[in-house]
């Protein structure tokens, strides 16, 4: 099949799984990695992951199928990071949807869904890889769906829910909060790209959390 991948960012965690993805299914694919719109012909099947654009009819209408990955149980959820907003909120399950891709984002028809356990101990590269390993368990299946898919509309009985653009002041820590109260802001933050960070004494902080493999106070 030909194959496009349209994800955003060129510094997304996510772009390394798409390219050893992509480098175990190019024996019996065509596959291009895309950063906009304006890079993708057409084809088979696109996968938008990650992906910030909005990516309009004309475009996806080249393709046979234009299929979006996104991290809630549609349709509540839809909008930006939802695994994150979820987690923050105490969810230790997180549904990963793949759905078709529509002219209002992720209200498109359901393909496949996959869960994922997301411990309250796990950190932001324990939980991308949970969360990454879900998607493209859920590409494989688009491929083998393709030739027939057999999507269902998101359920109409339950009121949808949207997420809001995660900021970088997201992160921002309380230095006079507990540690404990603030876990799980500190856990979900990018530590690359959007870190975990605080104000005190006229200077401002940032805080990478990692876990030890053995405790320094034995």
């Amino acid at each position: 099949m030909d194959i496009s991948i349209l994800c955003s960012s060129p510094d997304h965690p996510v772009n390394a799984w798409l390219e050893g993805w992509i480098a175990r299914r190019r024996e019996h694919h065509d596959i291009r990695l895309a950063r906009s719109t304006r890079e993708l012909t057409g084809g088979d099947l696109l996968f938008l992951v990650s992906c910030g654009e909005l990516v309009d009819a004309a475009t996806r209408a080249r393709f046979r199928h234009a299929l979006v990955l996104h991290a809630s149980d549609l349709p509540r959820g839809r909008g930006w990071s939802p695994h994150v907003w979820s987690i923050l909120e105490g969810a230790e399950t997180i549904t990963v949807t793949l759905l078709a891709a529509a002219d209002e984002p992720d209200t498109g028809a359901i393909w496949a869904q996959r869960r994922i356990d997301v411990p309250p101990h796990a950190l932001h590269d324990e939980i991308d890889r949970r969360l990454f390993e879900a998607e493209l368990a859920l590409m494989d299946e688009a491929l083998s769906l393709a030739a027939d898919p057999r999507p269902r509309p998101q359920p109409t009985d339950i009121e949808p829910t949207y997420r809001r653009r995660r900021r970088p002041a997201d992160s921002e820590l309380d230095p006079h909060d507990t540690i404990a109260a603030q876990f799980d802001r500190m856990r979900v933050a990018d530590p690359d790209r959007y870190p975990a960070f605080f104000r005190l004494r006229g200077h401002v902080y940032k805080l990478r959390l990692e876990k030890l493999d053995h405790d320094p106070g034995d």
